[in-house]
C-alpha cells in the first residue's frame, strides 16, 4: 500500500513536470579585441553583449574580452578557426592578412576623415571584401571605425620625411603599411600594442603610427612628446564571427544577431566622430600637436608605392573608384 501511495505520487510529478514549459539555458558565444575598455571598439562589443540577450529572447549571450586578454589578433584568429573563439572585433589591417582586398581601407589619403570612411562602408565593394572572409572560415558582419591615423613621436615632431629617416616606426604588421613606411625612409617595427607604452622610453621604438584613441586609451602621451596630425590613412575594425558558430545558430538567432552588430557598430562609428574632437582636445593640453596640411604631397613616394603594391587586387581598384565617385556627388 505504501509503494503505490509512492508510486502514485511519482506519477503525479511527472505528469505535472511533463506540462511545465522548457527553459533552455542562454548559449555563452564569447568575442575578443585587442583594444581597451575604455577604446570605442570595446564599447561597440559591449553594446552588443548588451543587446544581444534581449534581441534572441535569452538564446544567446556575449562575453567581452577586451585588452589582447586572449590572446594577439593572430592568435585569436588560430581560436576562431578551431571553434575556440566564437568571435572577433578584429583590426581590418590583421584580418587582411586573411582578405587581401581589405588593404584597399588603407590607400594613403583615400579620406580626409572619419566621414568619409563610415561612407564608404556601404560601397557594394566594401560589401564584396567582407564576403573574402568567407574563404578564411569567417563570417563577416560589418564595419566600425577608430580615428585617422598619425604619427606620435618619442622627442621631435614628424614635419617632413627628412625627419623620420631610419627612425623605428611601431607599426601594424601587415604589407600596405609596411611598403608605406619603408618607402618613407623609416624602420617599420611590429610591436604588440600592449607593449608600446615601455619601448618608447627605452629607445626600442622612436614612434608610433597610431589612431587617437589608441594613443590616450593607452596614455601614450605619458612616454612620447610630439604628435604630428597626418591622417594618411583609416583604420577600420571588422566585425566577424568563426563560421563553426555562425552555422550552428538558428536562421532567426542570426537575423537577431546581424541587427544587433549592425547598430551597435554604426553606433560606434558615430561616437568615433565625437570622439577625434575629445582626444585631441586632451591630447592638446598635454604634449606638443603639429599639423601638417601638406601630407599628401609630403608623402607622394610613399603613396605610390602602396597603390602600386595593390595591382593584384582588382577589388581594391573597384573600391577607390567606388569611393571616389561617392566623394564626388
Amino acid at each position: 500500500m505504501i509503494f503505490s501511495k509512492i508510486g502514485s505520487r511519482a506519477l503525479l510529478a511527472a505528469a505535472c513536470l511533463a506540462v511545465l514549459p522548457f527553459v533552455a539555458e542562454a548559449r555563452e558565444l564569447r568575442i575578443g579585441l585587442i583594444t581597451p575598455p575604455s577604446h570605442v571598439w570595446t564599447k561597440v562589443a559591449q553594446r552588443m553583449a548588451e543587446k544581444l540577450p534581449e534581441a534572441t529572447d535569452g538564446d544567446l549571450t556575449l562575453a567581452v574580452f577586451p585588452a589582447g586578454q586572449l590572446g594577439t589578433e593572430q592568435e585569436m584568429f588560430q581560436q576562431m578557426s578551431t571553434g575556440l573563439l566564437d568571435a572577433g572585433l578584429m583590426t581590418a589591417a590583421i584580418t587582411s592578412l586573411r582578405a587581401p582586398s581589405l588593404q584597399g581601407w588603407f590607400t594613403p589619403y583615400l579620406f580626409t576623415g572619419v566621414s568619409d570612411a563610415i561612407d564608404a562602408a556601404k560601397t557594394p565593394a566594401a560589401q564584396q571584401m567582407l564576403g573574402e572572409l568567407d574563404r578564411a572560415g569567417l563570417h563577416g558582419m560589418g564595419y566600425t571605425f577608430a580615428g585617422m591615423r598619425h604619427i606620435l613621436m618619442r622627442d621631435e615632431p614628424a614635419t617632413d620625411v627628412a625627419a623620420l629617416q631610419n627612425k623605428k616606426i611601431r607599426i601594424v604588421p601587415f604589407p600596405a603599411m609596411k611598403v608605406w613606411w619603408q618607402e618613407v625612409g623609416a624602420v617599420p617595427t611590429p610591436v604588440n600594442l600592449t607593449e608600446v607604452y615601455q619601448a618608447l622610453p627605452t629607445g626600442l621604438l622612436d614612434g608610433v603610427d597610431i589612431d587617437l584613441d589608441a594613443l590616450v586609451g593607452l596614455k601614450f602621451q605619458e612616454v612620447a612628446h610630439d604628435l604630428t596630425l597626418t591622417s594618411h590613412m583609416t583604420f577600420p575594425a571588422v566585425m566577424m564571427v568563426s563560421d563553426m558558430t555562425w552555422n550552428s545558430l538558428s536562421q532567426e538567432d542570426q537575423e537577431a544577431f546581424q541587427k544587433v552588430a549592425d547598430e551597435a557598430l554604426a553606433w560606434g562609428s558615430e561616437q568615433q566622430i565625437t570622439a577625434e574632437e575629445t582626444n585631441l582636445a586632451t591630447l592638446e593640453n598635454e604634449m606638443t600637436v603639429t599639423r601638417l596640411t601638406d601630407g599628401k604631397q609630403a608623402f607622394a613616394k610613399a603613396n605610390e608605392a602602396v597603390d602600386a603594391s595593390f595591382a593584384a587586387y582588382p577589388l581594391i581598384a573597384d573600391f577607390q573608384a567606388q569611393v571616389a565617385a561617392e566623394q564626388a556627388k
